[in-house]
């Protein structure tokens, strides 16, 4: 008998709702669901292949123990009695520190991976912390912090009401958005257009988004704060810097103008390639849009000044007078996040509280750089660390110099990885533990709806129920943390209760909570859901921004109520939070904090220096994500293919051919990809996307496999990073491009 039921797509940051078509437990047909009330219907090609990745043959369906150095399917009993029997040694004689976490990024697609990670890491205390945020978006959230006390206080682009837009390093029209959450991101930009808005996008290659675009500045990779800060350098000389409605909350404008002083647009116009005149004019536009938004994204965080760039685009919006309004950038309100609180200073935000100990890399958000994970493993001496947990995490493909990695996990004491495939990185694990396919899993966007460019609130129950004896993927979690503390064989459940009693507990305390002054225990009793996760996210509703703070407002949120609205709940548009969502210790925004005038010396030095040489540049493609999708084949072929891009003036003078083999050397290695000739690329850059090397022995990826591509991060010896971020530098990657006959 078929049926349909709802899920919101996990699979990229768009958060589309899905219709899925069952015929049993069988996934027959997915399209947009359109009554939902954020997505509208819209749906992408990863999101049409949902049933197919959810079946993949391939995917785990047993945990694997090593025994006698091979992977074998095992109970989950056994799995978790052998995780325990690992890592419990390893903590008790060198300390937590022994233990490398490893978060990858689709943690954050999942309940599981957004809510139990944060107590894994609060009860085990290692400060050996790595994720892929610090080959992301790592220098956006650190010039958040800098300039607004809270690194997860990302404003993000008003898309439905701007009048232009002004995208950098960015390619929404395949990545579906990101660090913007925005179902039908084309759909909006074409909006934009016929609403008589503006679109100028600024990237080293004619991206789909640049083909929509009423102007292309083909950039010179790396060099965006230089154009950056060459417009804020016009703003301040021609007097068209205009703070807005909230100039009484924003502070040190004067130092960035002295900051700005030697950037003029003659100073950087041959660095950048674009020319001064055509510099001055963007600011001008900027300056005298009605509604403006300046939006960065990888292209212009994964470089030697990303978070310096992630800076400049920020205070570009605040000196035209486009932060926290509409058509500007705004901060979203989602509904879990913090309730509105008495406005005032806040504790601030702080870079360097330790280090890494082989080189002395600074933590950024409680986390090193990841690219410090092999050398953090292979070099020997106190603090080593020994053993690692990862989950849904594959670094040896996503991170520079991934044959280092590779050989350093395969010398860790354990290692633990919760994934469902034996890829590139689990393959060195001692205990595999598989989760759940995406329809047997809820869904609720913890982190993109703090993101997301409409406020609104959506949860999908699991689409079929466990099988046989598998237990859900928060169950997994809970058990590997009652592992980390000894605790094999506990009820995985005292892991929310413990969440619940604590958070409560909070809250009570909290003369501006709704729930002051009341019990915690009988707040607990008044929680709803079927499993512990969902009481949480119960709790997190009721005691957030719309929430009816446990009877305190009748009309508010809780989860039935949720529940009770499969569609979604739309909150309405996103609206000024300024000065409620600054926490900097001045309680204004802090445009010039110091690490941002050290940075802003060293590229003071860079002007005049013209480099030469091909550059390379990444890629994405719109049925691909990382290396997640490489094994489904619906994803595969076409244009998502592992290829060089190069210019045809490029080809002509290094003789290449198109289809032909190039050599690509970088200082992490060489590698010989296929070349496919393009003049989307500006002459002096390569392309190549990221997630491909599918090619490692001991893996169970048969799709991936055939078809493997290379690792374009074995270019990279992950030697050059942003220092304040500790994000690797990906792009602008100087390169040597070489024939093969």
């Amino acid at each position: 008998m078929s049926r349909t039921a709802l899920r919101i797509c996990p699979l990229c940051e768009a958060t589309c709702g899905l219709s899925v078509t069952l015929d049993g437990d069988r996934v027959t047909a997915v399209r947009g669901d359109r009554d939902d009330v954020f997505s509208k219907g819209f749906i992408c090609p990863k999101g049409a292949a949902f049933g197919r990745l959810d079946a993949d043959p391939d995917r785990l369906t047993h945990p694997l123990v090593r025994r006698d150095g091979v992977l074998r399917e095992a109970t989950w009993d056994e799995a978790f009695a052998a995780v325990q029997a690992g890592l419990r040694p390893v903590i008790e004689e060198h300390g937590a520190n022994s233990v490398g976490v490893v978060l990858g990024n689709p943690n954050v697609h999942t309940v599981a991976g957004a809510l139990y990670p944060p107590v894994l890491l609060a009860g085990l205390g290692s400060r050996s912390v790595f994720t892929a945020s610090t080959v992301d978006q790592m220098p956006k959230h650190v010039s958040s912090g800098l300039l607004y006390g809270d690194a997860l206080a990302i404003p993000v682009p008003d898309l439905d009401r701007t009048d232009h837009l002004v995208v950098i390093g960015a390619n929404p029209m395949d990545s579906n958005g990101s660090l913007c959450t925005a179902p039908d991101f084309p759909g909006r930009i074409r909006a934009l257009r016929r609403r008589g808005g503006r679109l100028t996008v600024i990237d080293p290659r004619r991206t789909r988004t640049a083909k929509l675009a009423d102007e292309h500045l083909a950039i010179r990779p790396g060099t965006d704060a230089l154009l950056l800060f060459a417009m804020v350098r016009v703003l301040f000389e021609e007097g068209l810097v205009d703070l807005g409605e909230r100039a009484a909350h924003i502070g040190q404008a004067d130092e960035v103008e002295r900051l700005a002083a030697d950037f003029t647009p003659e100073a950087v116009a041959a660095l950048c390639e674009v020319p001064a005149e055509r510099i001055r004019g963007l600011a001008r536009e900027l300056a005298a849009a009605d509604t403006a938004a300046v939006y960065g994204r990888i292209g212009s965080t994964t470089v030697e000044f990303g978070t310096l760039t992630s800076w400049l685009v920020d205070v570009l919006n605040i000196l035209t007078g486009n932060f926290d309004r509409p058509g500007g950038i705004m901060f979203p309100l989602s509904a879990t996040g913090a309730p509105p609180r008495p406005t005032g200073p806040g504790r601030g935000f702080a870079l360097g509280r330790w280090r890494s100990r082989v080189s002395g890399h600074p933590e950024a958000k409680s986390e090193l750089p990841i690219v410090a994970l092999a050398e953090e493993i292979d070099t020997p001496g106190e603090g080593r660390v020994r053993a690692a947990i990862a989950i849904a995490a594959n670094p040896v493909l996503s991170v520079p110099d991934g044959d280092r990695l590779d050989a350093a996990l395969a010398s860790l004491d354990f290692m633990v990885s919760v994934d469902p495939y034996l890829n590139e990185t689990s393959r060195h694990a001692d205990v595999v533990l598989p989760p759940p396919p995406p329809t047997r899993s809820a869904h609720f966007d913890f982190a993109f709806n703090a993101l997301a460019v409409r406020n609104q609130v959506r949860y999908t129950r699991p689409v079929l129920p466990p099988a046989d004896g598998q237990p859900d993927e928060c169950e997994i979690h809970a058990r590997l943390i009652l592992c980390i503390g000894g605790q094999d064989g506990a009820d995985p459940g005292l892991v929310d209760t413990m969440v619940i009693d604590t958070a409560l507990g909070k809250a009570v305390a909290d003369p501006h909570s709704p729930v002051h002054g009341r019990r915690p225990a009988e707040l607990a009793r008044e929680l709803t859901g079927l499993t512990g996760a969902e009481r949480r996210l119960d709790m997190m509703l009721r005691l957030g921004p719309y929430g009816d703070g446990f009877g305190a407002d009748p009309e508010g949120l809780t989860l039935d109520r949720l529940l009770e609205r499969p569609h979604g709940i739309d909150l309405g548009p996103l609206t000024p939070r300024v000065p409620g969502a600054l926490k900097t210790r001045s309680g204004a925004v802090e445009l010039c904090p110091e690490p941002i005038t050290t940075e802003a010396a060293r590229l003071r030095g860079r002007l005049g220096d013209v480099p030469d040489g091909v550059l390379l540049i990444g890629r994405r493609h719109l049925r691909s994500n990382n290396s997640w999708l490489h094994n489904v084949p619906a994803l595969m072929g076409g244009s998502n293919r592992c290829t060089v891009q190069v210019h045809p003036d490029d080809a002509a003078r290094l003789e290449l051919t198109d289809g032909g083999l190039a050599r690509l050397k970088g200082d992490g290695g060489e590698l010989e990809v296929p070349v496919e000739l393009t003049d989307a690329v500006r002459p002096g850059v390569v392309s190549m996307p990221h997630g491909w090397g599918h090619d490692r022995p001991g893996t169970r990826m048969g799709v991936a496999a055939a078809d493997p591509g290379a690792n374009v991060n074995q270019l990279n010896a992950g030697r050059l990073l942003d220092p304040l971020s500790g994000t690797a530098v990906l792009n602008a990657l100087p390169v040597l491009l070489t024939p093969i006959r």
